[in-house]
């Protein structure tokens, strides 16, 4: 077995955002001293399987459509039934992110959606545990946990703003902690 950390992060992007948040995860997940590995499931015959298999955490990664996970990333889920019934991700650990164009968009929803997801897989769930920095008059909108999300890292991304603008930098930053702190739990985990 290999000491090496290894983290997947598995997402759907309908139209970049939730990519350019994707590849935050993964930096962090780097900058902690793991292997990250991107996964998009928008094409379920190209998912390696084996991949996620072999990882350590996996961190799932879907915008919200209509208060849920969009449906390329629900097909993954139900796709994952096979490995759910022989219960092949048990005792790995897993997190989640998500955006939307809307601040409250009901993202809390789709977060819940994805750790209730990974608990029927047996996996154990790493939360963002960043306290919420804009939530008085004296806060910073520009803040870490700017949405002021617990379960997961959420971002908001105008929609009239391409990914290479939006979501801003502080919610970079919120997905790139989040990476960072399954990375650093994986590895206790893993020991």
């Amino acid at each position: 077995m290999s000491d090496q950390v290894k983290v997947a992060i598995t997402y759907h992007s309908g139209y970049g955002h939730t990519e350019v948040l994707a590849q935050a995860v993964a930096a962090g997940v780097e900058n902690a001293g793991a292997v990250a590995i991107t996964v998009s499931v928008a094409d379920l015959e190209a998912i390696n399987w084996e991949q996620l298999a072999g990882a350590d955490a996996i961190i799932f990664g879907s915008p919200t459509y209509m208060g849920s996970v969009s449906g390329p990333f629900k097909c993954f889920m139900d796709a994952s039934s096979k490995i759910w019934a022989e219960q092949g991700w048990k005792d790995k650990l897993a997190a989640g992110f998500t955006n939307s164009a809307s601040l409250s968009g009901d993202k809390l929803n789709t977060l819940i959606q994805m750790s209730i997801f990974a608990a029927q897989h047996g996996m154990n769930w790493v939360n963002l545990a960043i306290a919420n920095g804009n939530n008085s008059s004296q806060g910073d909108p520009q803040s870490l946990n700017r949405v002021g999300s617990y379960l997961g890292a959420m971002a908001q991304s105008n929609a009239d703003e391409g990914p290479d603008i939006a979501p801003p930098q502080c919610d970079r930053d919120t997905a790139q902690a989040l990476g960072a702190r399954v990375a650093a739990a994986a590895k206790r985990w893993k020991q």
